[in-house]
């Protein structure tokens, strides 16, 4: 659950600020009237996304049957390199991104094609909707249903509240810390997530074992124990992974710490 929760808290404050900067900056230019456009949008992005987790999970559960080792492996790889591009980006991004939202907007009103209005808020809001699709399927294998569902409404819910505070109030948040924080946390999750593929993918005889278990330390903190569950739902956590799980676990680290915190190894 903490899994879900952290990556719906984090996609939908994104979404959510996104379109509060929208509201806001219309409010500001004294065109609230075109509310309707933002809202319209919205709705229009949230029930997309549903249709698009209803499609996928039908298209999915076809092939999952078929090869169902195989098909969460790619996805969850994928749904790694899907993550790790956002958070970087969104890292950059949230230097500037009310300068150039504000960009936008002007650049619409005064074309004045407000319909452009409504399209800005549904690429913002389904992108993250669309997102949230992949990475609930590469997590399902390690939670309940029932967990993913509760976690993803408690963080859903938590960024509308936050980001509500934030432009409602006088809360301040520093965006950029913000996402340096939680991305960081993000990226060890991506980790967990791209060991637990070449697992998968291992299980369909894709890629080779060579050593199965590197090490066993299941006595210690067992992976289907209370502690262990939690640590293999939220960052993959194996207690007794196969050589390739543990070097690309470490290869993932090694190229994207450094690329998230923006640190130079310097070879001596």
């Amino acid at each position: 659950m903490a899994g879900s929760f952290l990556l719906m808290f984090r996609e939908g404050l994104e979404a959510a600020l996104i379109v509060g900067i929208i509201l806001g900056y219309l409010a500001k230019i004294n065109k609230s009237n075109l509310n309707s456009y933002i809202y319209g949008g919205v709705v229009s992005a949230l029930v997309a996304s549903g249709v698009t987790a209803y499609l996928f999970e039908k298209w999915a559960g076809g092939f999952a049957g078929k090869n169902e080792e195989m098909f969460e492996g790619i996805i969850m790889i994928v749904a790694v390199i899907l993550l790790t591009t956002m958070i970087l980006w969104m890292k950059e991004q949230s230097k500037t991104v009310q300068g150039d939202i504000q960009k936008k907007i002007d650049k619409v009103i005064s074309s004045n094609r407000a319909w452009g209005l409504a399209l800005l808020a549904f690429l913002s809001v389904y992108r993250e909707g669309v997102e949230v699709v992949l990475f609930f399927k590469a997590i399902s294998t390690d939670n309940s249903a029932s967990d993913l569902y509760l976690g993803s409404i408690l963080g859903l819910a938590a960024a509308v509240i936050l980001a509500y505070l934030i432009f409602k109030s006088t809360i301040k948040l520093n965006l950029s810390q913000f996402f340096k924080i939680t991305g960081g946390i993000v990226i060890f999750i991506a980790a967990g997530l791209f060991a637990h593929g070449i697992h998968e993918l291992q299980e369909a005889r894709v890629f080779p074992v060579v050593i199965e278990h590197i090490y066993d330390v299941n006595g210690i903190l067992n992976e289907k124990g209370t502690i262990g569950s939690l640590l293999k739902a939220m960052f993959g956590y194996n207690g007794n992974p196969s050589l390739l799980e543990v070097i690309g676990y470490w290869i993932y680290l090694i190229v994207a710490v450094p690329q998230f915190f923006q640190l130079k190894l310097n070879a001596k």
